[in-house]
């Protein structure tokens, strides 16, 4: 089990480091225009964000 979790962790950090490798500029961007939302569109994205992996992570289990 900690394993798959450890496999996890590194695939995300995979994931999160591809954008501001490929395209700082608009990674940058895209992080100031997160910065002007609202937090409470901010939890919602959250929300579907945990929800989409919740939903992933049973398809693929």
């Amino acid at each position: 089990m900690w394993s798959d979790l450890w496999a996890a962790l590194a695939l995300m950090l995979v994931f999160e480091g591809i954008m501001p490798f490929i395209s700082p500029a608009k990674w940058r961007d895209g992080l100031q225009t997160l910065m002007q939302l609202p937090n409470q569109h901010l939890r919602w994205y959250g929300l579907f964000s945990m929800l989409a992996g919740v939903v992933l992570l049973y398809w693929a289990r």
